[in-house]
């Protein structure tokens, strides 16, 4: 998929407003990313990857990583990075989310922290001020431009897709606003029913994506950190069919036992037969995304030539390199040793 992805222009004019309104001079900041002032007063979309390399300017002048969100201070730059590194290798999403509020508690800066509420069959993430905060929280939340809020919640809303490369599809967001003029912005991000002048902002989603596992890695974290906040404005992973969520389950690491049709079921809330016939619907078998999943796997970690052809045999979970050499020739035609030795793993290290 070649589309652009783009943004309203008015996310531009928001984050320019907030960064003139702290005194940086604005025709630098876009002078420095390319972007010519007449563009924003012609365009009704923006390139998301050039908005993103704008946020990411103002967030670097500004030593603010967390510029134009609930934050309630300065967040010095590499606090997101670490707190990523904090919670990448957690083995749900529950997990991770509890970890990173606990990482807000610690870091510097940072007196709001995401607050994960779990109640029978849905879940919710609000704000909360942590626990030493120095602020008024409500007086925050009264005062704070709703773009903001809005930005908040979005972010945090594709941070935890890309986390489980899934769409966590919505049933509700709440905001403690009035209806805002520009209503299809939030429509198009949130994809859920809306409702504004609520006691609190919130997002609500059914509670088995707290289930689901982590499937990024090391490897994966370090692309996302580089174009960051890109994949935040910009979903990443737009899929919503049910193998999606069923390759969200699996996960990536193959070292484990993966689940059987019965526990990816259970997760999904339907019946074993449901979702045989719901992915018989969709020209796929749980049989053939797992190979497909573990397919994938294997050509990942065969393309990275720090890995000998035994260390990817042990990362796919295969106890004897001769079963991995086995099953990789079934999957791709090719042998391990013929795979590294083609021109399509030459061209992968070209291009990688």
């Amino acid at each position: 998929m070649n589309r652009m992805v783009t943004v309203p222009t008015g996310y531009v004019v928001n984050l320019l407003q907030q960064a003139r309104d702290q005194g940086f001079d604005t025709d630098e900041l876009l002078h420095t990313v390319g972007i010519e002032p007449n563009e924003i007063l012609t365009q009704t979309e923006f390139s998301a990857e050039r908005f993103g390399a704008l946020y990411q300017r103002v967030m670097y002048i500004a030593q603010d990583e967390y510029f134009g969100l609930l934050a309630g201070g300065k967040v010095p730059n590499g606090t997101f990075r670490m707190m990523c590194h904090a919670i990448i290798h957690c083995k749900t999403l529950e997990k991770a989310l509890y970890r990173a509020s606990a990482f807000h508690e610690i870091c510097r800066g940072a007196q709001v922290k995401p607050l994960l509420v779990r109640k029978g069959r849905y879940a919710k993430i609000a704000f909360a001020p942590t626990d030493n905060a120095d602020l008024d929280f409500a007086a925050l939340l009264n005062e704070a431009p709703p773009s903001r809020i809005r930005t908040t919640l979005s972010m945090w809303h594709h941070f935890i897709s890309w986390l489980l490369g899934t769409r966590v599809e919505l049933k509700a967001a709440y905001f403690n606003f009035a209806e805002p003029d520009d209503l299809a912005t939030y429509t198009t991000l949130f994809r859920s029913e809306l409702r504004f002048n609520q006691h609190d902002n919130v997002l609500i989603f059914p509670a088995r994506y707290l289930d689901y596992p982590l499937v990024q890695t090391d490897q994966s974290l370090r692309s996302f950190l580089k174009t960051a906040p890109f994949q935040l404005i910009a979903m990443v992973n737009d899929d919503a069919s049910l193998k999606a969520q069923v390759v969200a389950l699996i996960g990536k690491d193959f070292s484990r036992e993966l689940p059987s049709a019965e526990e990816v079921a259970s997760a999904l809330n339907l019946s074993v037969s449901t979702l045989r016939r719901r992915l018989l619907e969709e020209d796929t078998s749980y049989q053939a995304i797992k190979d497909e999943c573990r397919r994938n796997a294997a050509l990942h970690y065969m393309s990275s030539p720090q890995l000998s052809i035994n260390d990817v045999a042990e990362l796919m979970g295969f106890d004897e390199p001769s079963a991995f050499f086995r099953s990789f020739k079934r999957w791709t035609g090719m042998t391990p040793g013929e795979y590294r030795r083609s021109d399509a793993f030459r061209q992968q290290l070209m291009t990688g």
